[in-house]
């Protein structure tokens, strides 16, 4: 599939559902990444500057703005958009086995070697061209996505690990990770973190030390 201009276009996956693909029609003119970071001021002692130090580390964000035009066809351009706001609805596929509450999919975003792994935040549609029946030809949408893992963080698969029911069944703890990748890692939800610390008679989920193992069912 190529976009108008006949190039290799940029998209978006939805990750629960893989066959589930937005393929710009245009790729876009640019983007923009953003990260922040969190520190903490501590007490100063006779300095006009407090000493900082780092708390966590912010995700990335990934904004920029798409464009959708079925000019030529007189059709609506909904029809390229709608799978768009279906990554932003919950999927109910995915309920929390506690709470039976679900959450919208993880997406990816693609184009050249960036690969960015998100869940997206924020979206507005906006329409500029009409039939005489009002019915919408062109359109832009600005898009903002969330980073939601960090691929350095994510531990290669063996074939040893996907053939072991005892690799399925438990992890171990690694630096840096937090117990929402170890669930979804494991192949559930972010929110499946609570489960994981009641499992292993974990108190404090942010404070569990590099190493541990980790029952994940």
């Amino acid at each position: 599939m190529t976009t108008r201009g006949d190039l290799k276009p940029a998209k978006i996956t939805n990750l629960l559902k893989p066959q589930q693909v937005v393929y710009f029609m245009f790729n876009p003119y640019e983007y923009t990444i953003s990260k922040s970071n969190n520190w903490v001021d501590k007490e100063p002692s006779g300095r006009n500057v407090p000493l900082v130090s780092f708390g966590q580390g912010g995700a990335q964000t990934l904004s920029l703005t798409l464009y959708f035009d079925n000019q030529l066809k007189k059709s609506d351009v909904r029809a390229f958009t709608k799978p768009l706001w279906a990554m932003m609805m919950i999927d109910q596929s995915k309920k929390n086995r506690r709470s039976n509450k679900g959450e919208p999919p993880t997406v990816a975003f693609e184009w050249g070697n960036l690969y960015f792994k998100a869940v997206i935040t924020s979206m507005t549609e906006k329409f500029t061209l009409f039939t005489n029946e009002g019915i919408p030809l062109r359109c832009t949408v600005n898009i903002t996505l969330r980073q939601y893992e960090d691929a350095e963080e994510v531990a290669p698969q063996t074939g040893s690990q996907s053939n072991s029911t005892q690799s399925a069944n438990t992890t171990q703890k690694r630096q840096g990770d937090r117990l929402d990748h170890v669930a979804t890692n494991s192949g559930g939800s972010p929110s499946d973190y609570r489960q994981i610390a009641e499992t292993n008679n974990i108190d404090n989920p942010m404070r569990v030390p590099t190493g541990t193992t980790l029952r994940t069912r």
